[in-house]
């Protein structure tokens, strides 16, 4: 699997990438979280214009996964990775932490952030696989506590969430 930045022209894709992978939240009874749309285009071309949009490519040099994130107080904090079913289980997710890692590295951030659903299988007990740590409330940062207060209002605490950090 290849790995490269975003193209404009690939945003519309990106967000098909993110329907078809949240689908997998129906059979956790998470019918909203299915049916969430994904991040506009315009957000997405934000996060593409400051280089931190990458998309994960099969045959035909065509996304089958993406991740998209931002430096928030001093680390890289992960906004999204969606890997479209039919790449799934395949190690694509972690390719794409892995890459983000190194690019933040290399842009200055130390470590990575994310916030997640603690009890989905594929969400926190994932990334604590991929060498994540659970935040206490304590320790989060001014931006994390933001991030979790818009999550707040979008109404994503109706299940469990939790930030996590690794570095």
């Amino acid at each position: 699997m290849r790995i490269r930045p975003a193209a404009s022209t690939e945003l519309p894709a990106l967000q098909d990438i993110e329907r078809a992978a949240g689908a997998a939240f129906r059979e956790l009874g998470m019918v909203e979280i299915a049916e969430d749309e994904p991040p506009t285009v315009d957000v997405l071309e934000r996060f593409r214009r400051a280089g931190h949009a990458w998309v994960a490519v099969g045959e035909g040099d065509r996304p089958v996964a993406y991740l998209v994130g931002e430096p928030v107080d001093g680390a890289f904090h992960v906004e999204q990775v969606s890997v479209h079913p039919c790449a799934a289980r395949r190690g694509v997710g972690r390719e794409l932490i892995e890459h983000a890692d190194g690019q933040a590295r290399a842009e200055g951030p130390a470590g990575l952030t994310l916030t997640t659903f603690r009890d989905v299988p594929w969400n926190a007990p994932y990334y604590t696989r991929l060498g994540f740590r659970m935040l206490p409330e304590a320790d989060l940062t001014r931006g994390l506590r933001a991030i979790r207060a818009a999550e707040a209002e979008h109404g994503l605490d109706r299940w469990p969430r939790v930030c996590m950090r690794r570095g």
